[in-house]
């Protein structure tokens, strides 16, 4: 399914995000301590959206490596030039131990099957001291703003994507992200398997409290 929305991917986010995306990315990654000269991998990269952000960030695209499992996402990729693109999933990364700094991944942990074995190759891949930034939507607690999310994305966001870019995948997948954050690991359960796997310091910040289904879990490796 993602091979197929690869190509319109990036218009269907701007469409969601309300073109708000690039700059809460950016500043997301800022506060989970991303800075100039650390070497980052980003899981799930997709089409790039938060490892572009990354490349700018660390002044330095070749610092910067993308891994997803969808080789027509990554092929898509508006990506600056130096920035490495690697196909593999979050269970099994295909780096080195202690070969990044930094580690993010955006609106793509509700895919992954297992998170002890997700958070044991991200621990693994970051050197001693390196950090996590996760993304993610999370399901609203009320039942109304349950149910008014519910109707956005199942309901409207399909008719919207059936304008601008007509395929029955592509609808698909607005009801295929519905179903994955009903069925997504609550907040307690995901920072629990972040300090199962070794993690210090987990945590999930909410960057304001009107758009409570936005969360970033940020987490360090122990270590020097």
């Amino acid at each position: 399914m993602f091979d197929g929305v690869a190509p319109d991917y990036d218009r269907m986010e701007q469409l969601f995000a309300f073109g708000t995306g690039s700059w809460y990315r950016r500043q997301a990654l800022a506060r989970a301590g991303l800075a100039p000269g650390m070497r980052v991998v980003d899981v799930g990269a997709g089409t790039g959206l938060v490892a572009r952000e990354a490349a700018w960030l660390v002044a330095d695209p070749a610092l910067v490596t993308g891994v997803d499992p969808s080789i027509g996402m990554l092929a898509c990729a508006r990506l600056p030039r130096g920035v490495r693109r690697l196909g593999g999933r979050a269970e099994a990364i295909p780096l080195a131990d202690g070969s990044c700094d930094f580690l993010s991944m955006g609106y793509a942990l509700r895919h992954v099957s297992d998170l002890g074995t997700a958070f044991g190759e991200f621990r693994r891949v970051l050197r001693p001291g390196g950090r996590l930034c996760l993304l993610e939507i999370t399901r609203p607690e009320g039942r109304f703003t349950r149910a008014l999310l519910r109707g956005y994305m199942r309901g409207v966001m399909p008719v919207v994507t059936r304008l601008v870019a007509p395929s029955v995948a592509r609808r698909r997948m607005w009801h295929y992200y519905w179903d994955t954050m009903e069925a997504a690991a609550p907040p307690a359960q995901v920072i629990r398997a972040l300090e199962a796997a070794g993690f210090a310091g987990a945590r999930r910040h909410i960057p304001t409290p009107l758009l409570s289904i936005f969360a970033e879990y940020q987490a360090m490796k122990p270590g020097a």
